[in-house]
């Protein structure tokens, strides 16, 4: 039997959800799942059925006030931007690739460049695809409210939202108001 071998992305990516700090104990449980995963070599494909990587990246604008959202079309839901690794094992590239691809944004930055958020949530089966959880990595992006929105076909919108309309948007889910908890955490020290 071949042992795996793990790439320079992945090791950092290892070592980073390793020493990954919350004050959210469901995402310390996330981490060591997330670790976990790490060991099989097609954690960041779909062909990995019963889990996979995917990153989104959390955008806010300047003041801390807004985020971009998009409303999926196969999901029916809003959302942060994001989606499938594919194969890249760079999740900041994935994240910063998905928010330009789904908004049309491009003069955009890193916050951070750190792990902003980490999530694992399952996707319900559709088309033969049976269920499996996305193991998502979120990272923390600036864009400006000037630039112009542009969804494309996996969005019925894309729209900034208030951090106060979110939570009826997204219908309470957890980790989009653990995002804006720590999005405003950070506005508050600003």
């Amino acid at each position: 039997m071949l042992s795996y071998q793990m790439g320079s992305n992945r090791q950092q990516l290892k070592a980073e959800l390793t020493s990954y700090k919350s004050d959210f104990k469901e995402e310390l449980a996330f981490r060591d799942r997330m670790i976990a995963l790490l060991s099989f070599s097609n954690c960041f494909e779909r062909s990995l059925l019963h889990a996979h990587f995917t990153a989104s990246a959390w955008v806010v604008d300047k003041n801390f006030e807004l985020a971009l959202l998009t409303h999926h079309a196969k999901l029916n839901r809003w959302l942060q931007l994001g989606g499938h690794a594919d194969g890249i094992e760079d999740l900041r590239e994935v994240a910063r690739k998905e928010l330009e691809e789904e908004s049309g944004l491009s003069n955009t930055r890193f916050y951070t460049e750190g792990i902003f958020d980490i999530d694992i949530h399952t996707i319900p089966e559709r088309k033969g695809i049976p269920a499996h959880d996305h193991y998502d990595v979120r990272f923390l992006f600036v864009a400006d409210l000037e630039e112009e929105v542009q969804k494309n076909h996996e969005s019925i919108a894309v729209a900034w939202k208030a951090f106060d309309d979110i939570p009826a948007l997204c219908n309470g889910n957890e980790s989009m108001l653990r995002m804006i908890k720590k999005t405003e955490t950070i506005r508050a020290k600003m």
